[in-house]
């Protein structure tokens, strides 16, 4: 498990329009890193439209906002075009990013145990340090929070 004033861990993942996204790419801006479990399901497609929605308050606090699923890019690339998504999305198949970050863990539902992803959010700043954690996120309000964290960086 990550902490807090802990370096971020890198990657280099592919995004929905066919690139590659390297963290460490993006040092001198502030990254907000987000963890999902699907694309085009209720709850995602409720906090990727958020995030999009305030993607130029991000923009001109210096910040990126980077969402993370198992999703391949071409079910990202289907999300992000139908729902007209301002914001990158990496896929992570093999699971390794959300290893790397603690969010692949034991879930409940309905008496049914899985494995899945945590709705989780990182900052990240611009040298590359975790500043803040979210777990178990609930997404109403959570692109504001998430926001203002941003700016008190």
């Amino acid at each position: 498990m990550i902490d807090i004033n802990s370096p971020a861990p890198d990657f280099t993942l592919p995004t929905g329009d066919g690139s590659e996204l390297t963290l460490s790419s993006l040092h001198g801006k502030t990254v907000v890193l987000y963890f999902y479990p699907k694309d085009d399901t209720p709850g995602c497609t409720t906090e990727a439209r958020d995030f999009t929605s305030k993607a130029q308050d991000f923009a001109a606090a210096g910040a990126v906002i980077i969402g993370a699923s198992k999703d391949t890019p071409a079910k990202h690339k289907k999300f992000t075009d139908k729902h007209e998504l301002a914001i990158t999305l990496v896929s992570d198949e093999d699971g390794k990013l959300c290893e790397a970050y603690g969010t692949w863990i034991l879930k409940s539902f309905m008496g049914r145990k899985y494995m899945g992803i945590e709705r989780a959010t990182f900052l990240i700043d611009a040298s590359g340090v975790i500043r803040q954690i979210w777990h178990n996120v609930k997404v109403k309000g959570h692109a504001d929070e998430v926001l203002a964290a941003v700016k008190a960086l």
